[in-house]
């Protein structure tokens, strides 16, 4: 068996493909592509903690993309400078006190929705308010979030077989570049209290002269691009998946305790997060001969780290391919793991907490029109771009 990460029929369902490779070659070499994958629960934990035989500088894509300076693909101790530049926006502290923005934002959406005989739970909700909420706290205008969010999420898209970006995507990531160029030219004329601003007015230490100095402008487009598109997929991407998994015969008592106990909500997140999590896998560069799984990875090779699998695997989850929403998942990896945990984790959490409540409190009964559904095809994203939902008296 091979395993494909630009087959569109995979990316439906690549449960049955990751079972496989968990059993027969927990580590595995595509020879088209010319790099190693980890399917193993333990061998990706382990990894995520090994940034020095297990680099991110190589970029954490199958494909050669030119990423430049973001902290997404930096090591220790580059990395943890990097990072603190912004952790302060992104403390639990800061994001807890953000709560009513944030609640204000999915109820807004949602009660347009209110009324309706069936919706488009992706491209109705939960593509648009991940966007505003990380736009509110960056400094995207209003008027420039749908654009940004379209061209975000097309920049990830990918052709069957095809490991590099099509021109479409190119563009749009590009688009995507020019508006934010505008934005920072902008903050610096006229400060605002926004992130940009705070990333146009920051310094970082340059441990070559002991000096600190501002962020370069191909710096500061990297930290735009990775907060906004991060901010806004993830949820996006996890909250479809959520309303899928949900509407299923088998979750039907699942969701009855999410509608009759709010309480619960928190952990259910976490379990359907790895249940089905948006982010399949991520990429580290071998910086020496690693031997795992029973191999050996050659130093200088890609390696992804099936995040996708490693929360279906039995050896750290019973019964994996069940939602249990009072399952413990304290050692979570969709969100990442060790440096380079997610740096949203708490507002991703936040969010998806509050769209889980206001969704079934005001739509407590629902079924999914899977004959109509659509998927992203990304690389490593998994989910819905468009997911119709009838919503049921």
């Amino acid at each position: 068996m091979e395993y494909d990460p630009y087959d569109y029929e995979t990316d439906k369902n690549p449960y049955p493909v990751y079972e496989h490779f968990r059993k027969n070659e927990p580590l595995y070499h595509n020879q088209k592509f010319d790099f190693y994958a980890l399917f193993r629960f333990e061998d990706v934990l382990s990894a995520f903690m090994d940034s020095k035989r297990y680099s991110s500088t190589g970029g954490v894509t199958l494909e050669d993309l030119p990423f430049g300076p973001m902290m997404i693909v930096q090591d220790p101790p580059e990395h943890i400078r990097t990072r603190g530049l912004v952790r302060g926006y992104f403390s639990k502290q800061t994001i807890t006190a953000m709560e009513p923005a944030i609640r204000e934002i999915v109820c807004r959406h949602l009660d347009q929705l209110v009324g309706q005989s069936e919706v488009d739970a992706v491209g109705s909700f939960s593509s648009l308010f991940p966007m505003d909420v990380i736009s509110s706290i960056l400094g995207i205008p209003e008027e420039d979030r749908d654009e940004i969010r379209i061209a975000s999420n097309n920049s990830l898209s990918r052709k069957p077989g095809d490991p590099m970006p099509p021109p479409e995507s190119i563009q749009a990531a590009l688009t995507t570049r020019a508006l934010y160029a505008g934005y920072l030219e902008d903050r610096r004329k006229n400060p605002r209290d926004d992130l940009m601003t705070a990333l146009v007015n920051a310094r970082l230490d340059d441990p070559g002269t002991g000096t600190p100095r501002p962020l370069t402008q191909e710096e500061l487009l990297g930290f735009c691009g990775l907060i906004a598109a991060a901010g806004s997929e993830t949820l996006t991407k996890f909250f479809g998946n959520a309303i899928n998994a949900l509407a299923k015969p088998e979750n039907e008592a699942a969701r009855s305790e999410i509608i009759s106990d709010e309480e619960c909500i928190p952990n259910a997140f976490e379990e359907i997060l790895r249940y089905d999590p948006p982010t399949h896998y991520t990429v580290r560069t071998s910086t020496t001969d690693i031997e795992v799984a029973g191999g050996v990875i050659p130093k200088g090779k890609k390696v992804a780290l099936m995040i996708g699998s490693a929360c279906r695997d039995p050896s750290e989850f019973d019964e994996p391919a069940k939602l249990d929403i009072h399952r413990d998942v304290s050692r979570q990896l969709a969100l990442g793991f060790g440096l380079h945990l997610c740096l949203g984790s708490a507002l991703v959490r936040m969010e998806g907490k509050i769209a889980l409540e206001e969704w079934h409190r005001r739509f407590p009964r629902y079924e999914v029109q899977e004959d109509r559904v659509e998927w992203v095809h990304s690389s490593n994203v998994r989910g819905f771009s468009s997911l119709p939902v009838r919503l049921l008296a």
